[in-house]
């Protein structure tokens, strides 16, 4: 008969921390896969951002699964612009013209052709506001070694 100290009937706390781990990756592989769905629908639609879900589900992916994670940052597509921000934390400028550009034609549809309430047009232009100063605010190359000038690195260049 089991007693109270009897190791068999005390709950196991590392199979409950296992199960709660294997919980909490399913919930992370989910919540990635949505995310790519939503960067995949956002290269062929106007309006639905593209890269910020691809780094949110790479994010995902990388407490959920090794195999996905490394699959979406070695995609040929998708690949290179999160490898960018991952090593560099820099958006190219094409892509910075294109955002911008596809917001500004979301909130000329959402002023023109929506039947949104006022209130809705302007939160609507405030948060496109706020997503651009976030993604000029953003740099756009590499940042040089501190102490190294441009002029210094084409000296060497020509030597």
């Amino acid at each position: 008969m089991a007693t109270k100290l009897d190791p068999e009937r005390r709950p196991r706390p590392a199979l409950a921390a296992r199960s709660r781990g294997r919980a909490a990756k399913l919930v992370w592989l989910g919540a990635g896969s949505v995310c790519f769905a939503v960067g995949v629908i956002g290269v062929a639609l106007p309006g639905i951002p593209t890269t910020g879900p691809m780094l949110l589900a790479l994010a995902c992916f990388a407490r959920s699964s090794e195999r996905l994670h490394d699959w979406l940052l070695h995609h040929r597509v998708f690949g290179p612009p999160l490898h960018r921000w991952r090593e560099h934390r820099v958006i190219p400028v094409r892509a910075k013209v294109v955002a911008i550009a596809m917001m500004s034609g979301s909130f000329v549809y959402v002023v023109w052709f929506s039947p949104l309430p006022r209130w809705a047009v302007i939160a609507t232009g405030v948060f496109i506001v706020i997503g651009a100063a976030v993604v000029l605010r953003i740099p756009h190359r590499v940042a040089e070694p501190s102490g190294v000038r441009s002029a210094d690195l084409a000296d060497e260049v020509r030597d």
